[in-house]
C-alpha cells in the first residue's frame, strides 16, 4: 500500500471515527439527559433511535443522487452537514431541540458511511481492498478506546453538551484534511450512458438477485449483532455482577483488541479469500455470543475476556463481508448501492434493538430474562448470512 493511499485511508478513518463517536456517546449520556430534561426512558430511547432511523431514511434517499457527483464534492458537503448536526446537538437547550439535532446529524451520517466505502472501492484495487477496509474500520475501535471515554470525561467535567461541542471543533480539522488530501474522484461519471436514472437505482437492485443477496447478507449480520449489543451493558450489571463504573472496560478492552485484529483480518481475507475468512469468523463468533448470553455471576476479568472476544469476532465478520458487498456492483453504481446498503444496515440495527426489547423481560430484581434466546437467534442469523454469502458473485461474475 502506497504512502498516499495510507494517508487517504487515515483521513477516511478519522471521519468515520467522529461519525461513530457521535452515535455511541449518546447512549451512556442517558442518565444525565433524563435528569436534566426530565424525560422518560422511552423519550430517551427516541433520541437514540431517531439518529438511526434518520440515517437509514436519508441514506436511502441519497442513493438516488450520490453517483452523480464527484466523490470528493459529495464527501465535503455531507461531512459539513454532519458537523452542523453535531454542533446543533451541543447547542441544544431542550428535548425537542436535541431530538431535531439528532435527526439532522443522522441524515448526513447515513450518507457519510456509504461515501467512505465508495471512495475506498474507487481508490484501492480489489486485491488489496479488504486490508484497506480493515484499516478504516479500526475507527470503531478508536471510538471505543478513546472517543467514548474522553466524551464521558468531558461530560462529567463540564456538562453533557461538551462532547458534542468538542467533536464539532475536531471535525473542522478533518474538513481541512479532506480538502487537501482526498483527490477528485470522477471515474464513475465518465460512462454516462450506463449510469442509471434515479428510479432505475431501485429497479436495478430489485432485478439483480446478486445485489439482493448482498443486502440480505449484511442485514442478517447487523440484525443479529445489534439484537445483542444494546442489552450487553445492562446484562453485565444485573446478571453477571458488573458495577456501572466497570462498564467502560468492556469498550476499552474490546476496542484495543479490534485495533490489532481488524487490519489482520483484512490482510487474511486478501490472502486466503474473503468468503473463507468470513466463514471462519462466523463459526468462531458463535462461541462468545452463546457464552455471553447465557452467563451467570462470574469474575469480571473472565467476563471481559468473553466480551473482548465477542467484539473481535463479531466485528471481524464485517471486514470480509463488506469487501464482498462492494465487489458485487460496478463502480458507476457503487455509491448508490452502498448508500442503500448503509440505509438498510441502519434500519436493521434499529429494528433489531426493538425486536430484542420485545423478547427480553426484566425481572423484579432487575435481572434480564430471555437474553439467551437472543443469542441463539443471533447465531442462526450469522449462519444464514454465511449461506447467502456462498451464493454471491462479483460484478464480473467471479466467485468471492
Amino acid at each position: 500500500m502506497t504512502k498516499k493511499e495510507k494517508l487517504i485511508l487515515f483521513v477516511l478513518a478519522a471521519a468515520q471515527f467522529t461519525h461513530i463517536v457521535d452515535f455511541m456517546i449518546m447512549m451512556p449520556l442517558g442518565p444525565q439527559l433524563m435528569r436534566i430534561f426530565k424525560i422518560s426512558p422511552q423519550q430517551f430511547s427516541l433520541i437514540v433511535a431517531s439518529y438511526t432511523f434518520s440515517a437509514g431514511i436519508f441514506g436511502f434517499l441519497g442513493a438516488f443522487i450520490i453517483d452523480r457527483f464527484d466523490r470528493k464534492t459529495a464527501f465535503i458537503f455531507t461531512y459539513i452537514g454532519f458537523t452542523l448536526g453535531t454542533l446543533a446537538c451541543g447547542l441544544a437547550t431542550s428535548y425537542q431541540f436535541l431530538l431535531a439535532a439528532r435527526i439532522l446529524a443522522g441524515a448526513f451520517g447515513g450518507i457519510l458511511g456509504a461515501l467512505v466505502l465508495s471512495i475506498i472501492s474507487d481508490i484501492i484495487p480489489a486485491e488489496r481492498r479488504a486490508s484497506a477496509m480493515g484499516i478504516v474500520m479500526t475507527a470503531f475501535s478508536a471510538a471505543s478506546v478513546l472517543g467514548v471515554p474522553i466524551g464521558l470525561w468531558l461530560a462529567n467535567l463540564y456538562t453533557w453538551n461538551a462532547p458534542f461541542l468538542f467533536l464539532a471543533a475536531f471535525t473542522t480539522i478533518i474538513i481541512a484534511s479532506i480538502f487537501k488530501i482526498i483527490p477528485s474522484l470522477t471515474a464513475h461519471l465518465q460512462s454516462k450512458a450506463t449510469r442509471p436514472k434515479p428510479m432505475e437505482v431501485i429497479t436495478n437492485i430489485t432485478n439483480d438477485k446478486n445485489a439482493l443477496r448482498a443486502l440480505l447478507m449484511m442485514s442478517l449480520l447487523i440484525f443479529g449483532q445489534f439484537s445483542i449489543i444494546p442489552f450487553l451493558s445492562p446484562y453485565m450489571v444485573y446478571n453477571v455482577g458488573f458495577k456501572e463504573s466497570q462498564l467502560p472496560f468492556i469498550y476499552l478492552c474490546g476496542g484495543i483488541g479490534t485495533i490489532f485484529t481488524m487490519p489482520l483480518i483484512g490482510r487474511l481475507a486478501d490472502k486466503y479469500g474473503r468468503l473463507k475468512i468470513f466463514g471462519y469468523a462466523v463459526f468462531l463468533s458463535a462461541i462468545p455470543i452463546l457464552t455471553i448470553t447465557n452467563l451467570g455471576s462470574i469474575p469480571v476479568y473472565f467476563a471481559l475476556i468473553l466480551t473482548t472476544l465477542f467484539m473481535i469476532l463479531v466485528g471481524g465478520r464485517i471486514v470480509p463481508a463488506t469487501t464482498m458487498v462492494t465487489s458485487t456492483v460496478h463502480p458507476q453504481n457503487r455509491g448508490s448501492f452502498m448508500s442503500i446498503n448503509s440505509s438498510i444496515q441502519q434500519l436493521s440495527s434499529g429494528t433489531a434493538a426493538f425486536f430484542a426489547g420485545l423478547v427480553i423481560v426484566k425481572n423484579a430484581d432487575g435481572s434480564l430474562q430471555h437474553y439467551n434466546w437472543i443469542g441463539f437467534f443471533a447465531v442462526a442469523a450469522g449462519f444464514f448470512s454465511l449461506y447467502v454469502a456462498q451464493k454471491l458473485r462479483s460484478a464480473d461474475g467471479k466467485k468471492m
